[in-house]
């Protein structure tokens, strides 16, 4: 992990992330609760405009999350370039509801030279109740940032 990246990234734990370079995950509202090499993990309160018809946490806002987070993760690594995804696979499991609280810890599985490897699992406030878990495979691009 580089020394100035993680720095940053402990700059945030217990905080609600407000400043993101992410416009979205300044949406989704994360608190920031644990940095570790290749891995973050994050809260979220699931808000009503989070939610589905049926008041449960809605599957695209859950892959959302999972993308956002994982791209977060690539931050530890200090590297000047952009990442985009190129495939996200969610699998859910069960449900959370407006107010609930849920976990999202990432994993970065493979960190290659152009393509890195990620999952992020998504668990309900006890890590009791796996929500669903998502893979990805980011491309780094040639944009700095």
């Amino acid at each position: 992990m580089d020394p100035k990246a993680k720095e940053f990234l402990q700059s945030f734990v217990g905080k609600e992330v407000q400043n993101s370079p992410s416009p979205f995950m300044n949406w989704l509202r994360p608190v920031m609760r644990a940095v570790e090499e290749g891995s973050l993990t994050f809260e979220y309160v699931i808000r009503k405009e989070m939610t589905n018809p049926f008041g449960t946490l809605h599957g695209g806002v859950t892959a959302a999350m999972i993308d956002d987070a994982i791209g977060a993760t690539l931050i530890s690594y200090g590297e000047p370039y952009f990442y985009v995804s190129v495939n996200l696979a969610v699998d859910y499991f069960s449900s959370a509801r407006e107010g609930d609280m849920v976990v999202a810890k990432t994993a970065i599985l493979k960190k290659g030279s152009q393509i890195t490897n990620a999952q992020c699992e998504i668990w309900n406030k006890e890590m009791t109740k796996l929500v669903a878990k998502g893979y990805t495979n980011l491309l780094r691009t040639d944009i700095k940032k």
